[in-house]
């Protein structure tokens, strides 16, 4: 059994930390500063990540190489599953004329004003859509709608990328949420309530901040009812679903209430015209060409919600699933830093999962306006095409993630955060952040993380359950910057090789938001801390 070591550099932490983080560094930096196509860079990341996990921290090269195909194979199913299946529903509705209606749809009830539509679709659907399927799917489908609507590609999706953090942590009915209350042993409906202590603060300051950014104080001050009203009804929403009624409807609750009320509230409140933000003369023109009625743009995202809660409800996904050990690797491995606990290696294959329920919206879908059988195999067709790229990105960054893992590098880089003293109170959501960032997914930030904040909190005499749920909620915020989310959303638009350049727009909003994360975990732990659940001692 290999034994993952913790200061392999120097016998130092301190030099051993820095080694770790050489394979992200390289990532980074070929993304934000080189703005190299996402692929090449987690190849580059990869590869630099073999070769400190073989010769810095010892692994044999077949393991090393074991773990990284594990993450691949992961990568694929259930990652790439998802995504292929949902990027399939959007070309369905493209080519059935649906997409387009529902620009129609936006076109005719809303007000005549690019940042509304904007608050409207890269908030408030955008979550909807992170709800049911996640994994960079939303930012793809929300980017294309409000490049219809006249957005600029570039700005559309950093903007849908910055909007996509405040559902994240609830997503696919609470599974992040769940896993880190099996990693962590504590409660998850009290790490729910937690979680849903701290992103409401987020999710209401989050469309004030975007429209800072997008258009200015005097944006902010032309529409902030609306503002107040999307993010607060978010907000409220996911505090009450999570800590009242059920962590795993969170995303749903939040984000349909969101959505409804904020199109509820602009049939009665309109902004003071502004002809800079007016949707374009040509896209407004589009409108008159859709032969569908915009109503039916609702179809294939109402079904797809309505299919995707009922299978996660009656529990489906778990039909007929096998647990694989993955050979060679699982219990090959023991971690230093958990008492030299065996590292599981066990991949979940679900024929049934989240993405075969995808598929069968999409089928219905596809039955439902009447798509032809040659038009939906071309639908086929161009999904495949659209997400190769990705595909190869995902397997890439996913791989890394995994071997960072087995191979002790990630347990290093939290064992030195968490060897800081009460700076740890700052820099736990970091952590969080480095694991979703490589990853793309809040429910394997957790996985890696959200034990290792336990831990570090109780040496530190600082409250466990509030350091698991941050882990949780600073991971929403590398979720903008992983290469995974910028390759899928760049899948369906022609920012085909833009990555770094989309990375480099996002970048310091990511780190903008986790430091603001940073210091509410600071004033929950030192100020307020009756507002942290109390768990019973086991």
């Amino acid at each position: 059994m290999f034994a993952q070591l913790l200061t392999p550099v120097g016998d130092s932490l301190g030099l051993s930390f820095v080694a770790a983080t050489l394979p992200v560094l390289t990532v980074l930096i070929l993304l934000g500063v080189f703005r190299r196509p996402a692929w090449q860079a987690s190849l580059a990341g990869l590869a630099v990540g073999l070769a400190v996990a073989i010769f810095g921290w010892r692994m044999p090269a077949g393991l090393a190489l074991n773990s990284v195909a594990n993450g691949a194979v992961f990568a694929l199913w259930p990652v790439m599953w998802i995504v292929v299946n949902a990027l399939l529903l959007y070309n369905v509705a493209v080519k059935s004329g649906r997409f387009e209606a529902f620009r129609a749809w936006v076109i005719e009830h809303l007000p005549n004003d690019r940042r509304i539509i904007l608050v409207v679709i890269g908030f408030c659907f955008g979550a909807l859509l992170e709800g049911v399927s996640g994994f960079g799917t939303p930012v793809a489908i929300t980017s294309s709608l409000l490049i219809l609507c006249g957005f600029p590609p570039l700005e559309a999706l950093v903007f849908v990328l910055i909007f996509n953090t405040a559902p994240v942590a609830f997503g696919a009915l609470g599974v992040p949420v769940t896993v880190l209350g099996a990693v962590t042993g504590l409660p998850a409906p009290a790490l729910g309530a937690m979680i849903g202590r701290q992103l409401p603060v987020i999710a209401l300051l989050l469309p004030f901040y975007v429209m800072a950014i997008y258009g200015g104080l005097r944006s902010v001050r032309a529409l902030w009812p609306v503002l107040l009203v999307a993010g607060g009804s978010f907000a409220v929403s996911q505090f009450v679903a999570s800590n009242f009624l059920d962590y795993a409807l969170t995303d749903v609750l939040s984000s349909l209430g969101s959505l409804i009320v904020t199109i509820l509230f602009l049939q009665v409140w309109r902004p003071a015209p502004d002809p800079e933000f007016a949707v374009s003369a040509a896209a407004l023109a589009e409108e008159s060409k859709s032969e569908v009625a915009p109503w039916q743009g609702w179809l294939p995202w109402l079904i797809v919600s309505g299919v995707v809660i009922a299978w996660t409800h009656f529990g489906w996904a778990a039909i007929a699933q096998s647990k694989v050990e993955w050979p060679g690797l699982h219990n090959a491995i023991s971690i230093t830093l958990y008492n030299n606990k065996p590292y599981a290696a066990i991949w979940t294959f679900q024929p049934l999962g989240s993405g075969t329920a995808i598929l069968v919206a999409t089928l219905i879908t596809a039955f439902a306006v009447r798509i032809s059988p040659s038009d939906f195999l071309g639908c086929i067709g161009s999904t495949l095409r659209q997400i190769r790229v990705a595909a190869i990105t995902v397997m890439f960054i996913i791989g890394l993630a995994y071997l960072m893992n087995y191979s002790g590098m990630a347990y290093t880089l939290g064992h030195a955060v968490a060897s800081t003293g009460k700076l740890f109170v700052l820099l736990s959501p970091f952590l969080g952040w480095i694991a979703v960032m490589l990853s793309g997914s809040d429910t394997s930030g957790n996985a890696l993380f959200g034990n290792l904040q336990v831990v570090a909190a109780r040496q530190l005499d600082l409250n466990p359950v509030l350091f698991a749920a941050t882990n949780s909620s600073g991971g929403v915020m590398g979720k903008m910057v992983s290469p995974q989310n910028i390759a899928t959303g760049v899948s369906v638009t022609n920012l085909k090789d833009k990555e770094g350049e989309v990375f480099a727009r996002t970048f310091s909003h990511s780190i903008i938001l986790t430091v603001a994360l940073a210091i509410l975990v600071a004033f929950q732990q030192f100020v307020i801390p009756w507002v942290i659940p109390v768990v019973a001692a086991h």
